[in-house]
């Protein structure tokens, strides 16, 4: 925080609030560097600055390292569930049907990282492995899973994600990387009893945080953006 009567250069700060946003990606290879514990309290107390109707602060996080990380992941991949098989039953994250635009930008994403990573369209076993790396925080050595009060509405859902993304942001600005992970929802029956979530919470997803591992191919990986004019409407 800046002393009273500090001057603030706005071009120096718009860099870097810009960079840490522009810098943002989902990383899906981790290096095993550990990240202390009080940086990661550091970030979940900047991000749950986010704001909330009437600050009800809808957000409870659950911090795994070591051995707890490492049972969610033995849960998950030893369920016999295959992610195609998972069942979204707590809440829905895609339509039942995809349509366009949406339907062409989930395709390129998935065929973007699936090349960057050189594997064939048939190849079903290796994409099939590929997406359990979820399932093990790609190898980043926190993963933390989020929940929220199942009585509560849309608009705290809301909220929450402005929460998600301050965590990322939060990290950019150490150093640090994230991927965000709706893969864990369908598997919250695997995750309450390692970490204790009571029936009332709705796991509403998982995120990997640390360190970048760059000599992978999927480090490779950047997805685009829509142009403005496929989204922004300005009236006079």
């Amino acid at each position: 925080m800046l002393a009273r009567g500090s001057e603030i250069n706005m071009d120096d700060v718009t860099r870097i609030v810009d960079e840490a946003i522009e810098s943002r990606r989902s990383v899906r290879a981790f290096l095993p560097t550990p990240v202390d514990d009080e940086t990661v309290r550091e970030i979940l107390e900047v991000a749950a600055r986010a704001p909330s109707g009437t600050n009800m602060q809808p957000w409870k996080v659950y911090v795994t390292k070591g051995e707890t990380k490492q049972r969610i992941s033995d849960a998950i991949l030893n369920s016999g569930i295959r992610a195609e098989k998972a069942v979204w039953d707590e809440y829905k994250y895609y339509p039942d049907q995809f349509f366009e635009p949406y339907l062409a930008r989930r395709r390129a994403n998935g065929f973007g990282l699936y090349t960057a990573l050189g594997i064939g369209r048939r190849e079903v076993e290796r994409m099939r492995a590929q997406h359990d790396r979820n399932f093990i925080f790609f190898d980043a050595p926190v993963g933390m899973i989020f929940t929220i009060d199942r009585r509560l509405n849309q608009g705290s859902w809301i909220d929450y994600g402005m929460f998600l993304q301050n965590i990322m942001i939060a990290a950019r600005a150490r150093g640090l990387h994230t991927c965000p992970q709706a893969a864990f929802a369908p598997y919250h029956q695997q995750i309450r009893p390692v970490l204790d979530i009571p029936d009332e919470e709705i796991v509403v997803c998982g995120m990997a945080l640390g360190h970048e591992d760059t000599t992978k191919p999927e480090s490779t990986f950047r997805t685009d953006r829509a142009p403005q004019e496929e989204w922004v409407t300005f009236w006079k």
